[in-house]
């Protein structure tokens, strides 16, 4: 028997406000809801890397980009970084209200 793999794309739309932590260089995220995150989580934790990081390609508004989200144990929720070339198509600041949608990609198999 061979065993084919096949890739799955699957879409998550979420809401979130932009804000800015406070370390060096002072990255910018939107916390995803605790609804959409344990959706991920429950499909897509086994492909999880360090730190709970999950390669994404997000979507807000008419600009989309390669990226990668991260589990933060304390918010129970993914954290997407949402880089300066994005805010600044889009208008966006801190304490910008957003939608976007997260498109992740699920391997799997069938014998």
């Amino acid at each position: 028997m061979s065993r084919k793999k096949y890739a799955k794309l699957e879409k998550y739309s979420f809401r979130g406000t932009i804000w800015k932590s406070r370390g060096l260089g002072g990255w910018h995220f939107v916390t995803l809801p605790k609804s959409v995150s344990v959706k991920i989580r429950k499909n897509h934790g086994r492909d999880e890397e360090g730190w709970g990081r999950l390669k994404a390609t997000a979507v807000i508004n008419e600009t989309e980009w390669t990226t990668a989200i991260w589990f933060d144990t304390k918010a129970e929720s993914y954290l997407l970084p949402v880089k300066t070339s994005v805010r600044k198509a889009e208008s966006l600041a801190i304490d910008s209200k957003i939608s976007g949608t997260l498109i992740l990609t699920k391997e799997n198999s069938s014998w």
